[in-house]
């Protein structure tokens, strides 16, 4: 009997009897040595015993744990190490790089102009801050009926963009791009209480005026004590003051006006 033949017989042992094999037999008219070896092998298999597999009785051989609670290797690595490192990870807002101390700290120096600066606080490039600033800026303007959010945003970049540059010819350390626009849109927030005012009665007198050009020396003091502070640029507050004074005064024009 050939290698195909056996292959044939291993794979088809199932629970027939002879009785189907002789019947198979005889309708397909199979080889008479073919049904002969089958009637043997169903023979000597035992009753209800079908074909299975060497490795599924290997793997049930083996196994000696219980349902739902498979046995314990030692030898296996550990598959619960993971667990331990959501507990070293940094909060989210530290992550972002939201820091609401130094933000309140920030705030604290802008709104008191005679405060020392810390130089190491005011040099990070927090941007949460003068975001909201901004925000709040062209919410209160747009309270006041002046759609000017293009007029906030665009302002804001080119005075950043131009005080980067100055700063960097007038310093020794240089300065970055976040940290002007930090300091500048932190600086923002007594701008913000001038178009609050805004909303409430007119500036366009003198009283309004005398107010507009008190808030932008308030504005322009902060500033420049901040840059001195943070870049060791001690005696040239009044020339970086006038410049700030400048950038300033444009938002008062859009608040005022």
């Amino acid at each position: 009997m050939s290698s195909f033949e056996q292959f044939h017989i291993d794979f088809y042992q199932s629970n027939y009897t002879i009785e189907d094999q002789e019947e198979g037999c005889n309708s397909y008219g199979s080889d008479k040595n073919l049904c002969e070896s089958r009637k043997r092998q169903a023979e000597e298999q035992p009753a209800g015993r079908g074909f299975v597999p060497s490795d599924m009785l290997l793997s049930s051989q083996s196994y000696s744990g219980s349902i739902l609670q498979p046995a314990y290797s030692p030898d296996a690595p550990s598959q619960l190490g993971y667990v331990d490192g959501f507990d070293e990870e940094p909060p989210l807002l530290e992550e972002l790089g939201i820091n609401f101390e130094h933000i309140w700290q920030k705030t604290l120096t802008v709104l008191n102009p005679m405060k020392p600066a810390d130089g190491s606080i005011m040099n990070e490039t927090d941007l949460t801050g003068p975001m909201v600033f901004c925000l709040a800026l062209g919410a209160t303007l747009l309270m006041a009926g002046k759609v000017h959010f293009g007029y906030v945003y665009g302002m804001s970049a080119m005075g950043c963009l131009a005080m980067h540059a100055l700063l960097n010819l007038m310093s020794v350390s240089g300065v970055s791009h976040g940290c002007v626009a930090s300091v500048l849109g932190y600086c923002l927030l007594p701008m913000v209480i001038l178009s609050s005012a805004a909303v409430l009665f007119s500036l366009q007198g003198t009283p309004g005026t005398v107010l507009a050009l008190f808030i932008i020396g308030w504005c322009s003091l902060s500033a420049s004590k901040i840059f001195t502070s943070a870049l060791a640029m001690e005696g040239q507050q009044l020339l970086i003051a006038y410049p700030c004074a400048l950038l300033y005064g444009l938002f008062a024009l859009l608040t005022v006006f």
